[in-house]
């Protein structure tokens, strides 16, 4: 197997885009990706994308993709794994580049949300990530399961709601200094507190926005890397593992195993533990999602995430930064395309391209997106040029 470096990185502003479509989102972040890479061709196209099909009503995203970002004739193929897809495209890409079939990979991630349906009809589009004869039939959608896990874990370790502000807080005060952020202003406790429920206990600001938007990146072998770029940076691990997707279904519903499992394998690959990472992209969909993935990845003990968000370890200047970019609360949530974003997050932390939030001495970042409620997880570490 071949080392695999990030060679070029483009993102567009998470938003709700009315006057762009799906493929043209995904144009902009590819060419700023390959203009990043010094490239003007790719050998293939790997697409992270959940619901195009049904909210855009378009499939086959890949070709068009590829066509309309001048890429046509290129192997190109839609990857789909719920709010992971984006995570999974890299994941394909990666092996397409180590196992040695391709070269040169471009891996995008892109969502379309906000202009085609209601926010009802996005909500249900959503709820196709879980399972659904036994919990979306019964009108379980993802912010109500949220709801029951963040009231199962405030019972069992006495946690009260307004305890995971600091998640919040923490990710809008991160946004203010990112240009591509859907809501790049701070906000404080007291507007958490006042915040419309969705699903008592979740309430909006617990909850990421749905949103509009695209992220690329682009891959090859690390020693053409390394000719290419003084910037690579490099790909040390890649997992993924699966849950069941439904709740009722688990051996423990405050343990996300499939977040534990992926996090557990990349550690095993990256030769590193949770002490050696330096920030983590955390997929914090939901306060209470950050605070069980904090636990499961070894970053706190079980019923300790919120406390570690409390003492302020996730900023900055914690011991473990999370959603360094404003995460996907503050940043907005494209869910097809956050994988991606998050990637492009860490490369320009790693490259030390992060401005006023760029963590000190950031030499290993990880990143971990999940599908569902914990169906399945993905984990990628990098590593600084």
């Amino acid at each position: 197997m071949r080392d695999v470096g990030i060679i070029g990185i483009g993102q567009t502003k998470v938003g709700e885009h009315w006057d762009k479509s799906l493929q043209q989102l995904a144009m902009e972040a590819i060419a700023a990706a390959l203009n990043d890479a010094g490239l003007e061709r790719a050998d293939a196209l790997y697409v992270g994308n959940m619901l195009s099909g049904k909210v855009s009503g378009q499939e086959h995203i890949a070709a068009l993709i590829a066509d309309f970002s001048g890429l046509r004739g290129i192997e190109a193929v839609k990857v789909e794994a719920a709010e992971s897809s984006g995570a999974a495209a890299l994941r394909v890409g990666y092996m397409a580049v180590a196992s040695g079939l391709v070269d040169t990979v471009v891996v995008c991630g892109v969502e379309k949300m906000t202009d085609a349906v209601s926010s009802a009809t996005a909500s249900a589009a959503l709820a196709l990530a879980v399972d659904s004869d036994y919990e979306a039939l019964h009108g379980l959608s993802l912010a109500a399961l949220n709801a029951l896990l963040m009231r199962r874990y405030m019972h069992e370790y006495g946690v009260k709601r307004e305890d995971f502000s600091s998640f919040t807080v923490n990710a809008h005060r991160n946004a203010a200094g990112n240009p591509y952020a859907m809501f790049p202003r701070p906000v404080s406790t007291e507007v958490f507190l006042k915040a419309s429920m969705i699903a008592d206990p979740v309430s909006l600001m617990d909850s990421a926005p749905l949103a509009d938007g695209a992220a690329a990146i682009i891959l090859c072998p690390g020693d053409k890397a390394r000719g290419l770029t003084t910037d690579a940076v490099r790909i040390v691990a890649s997992a993924v593992a699966t849950d069941s997707l439904a709740i009722h279904d688990r051996r423990d519903p405050l343990l996300l195993e499939g977040a534990y499992l992926s996090a557990q394998r990349a550690y095993q690959q990256a030769g590193v533990g949770s002490v050696d990472i330096d920030l983590f992209e955390v997929h914090d969909a939901f306060t209470i999602t950050a605070a069980l993935s904090l636990e499961a990845c070894g970053f706190a003990q079980r019923g300790q995430g919120v406390h570690l968000a409390q003492e302020g370890e996730i900023a900055l200047d914690g011991r473990i930064p999370i959603c360094t970019m404003g995460g996907l609360k503050a940043r907005g949530n494209p869910v097809g395309a956050t994988g991606v974003y998050q990637i492009v997050e860490l490369v320009e932390q790693l490259r030390g391209q992060s401005g006023v939030n760029q963590v000190k001495g950031a030499r290993l970042g990880m990143a971990q997106s999940i599908g569902g409620t914990g169906g399945t997880v993905i984990t990628h570490i990098l590593e600084a040029p």
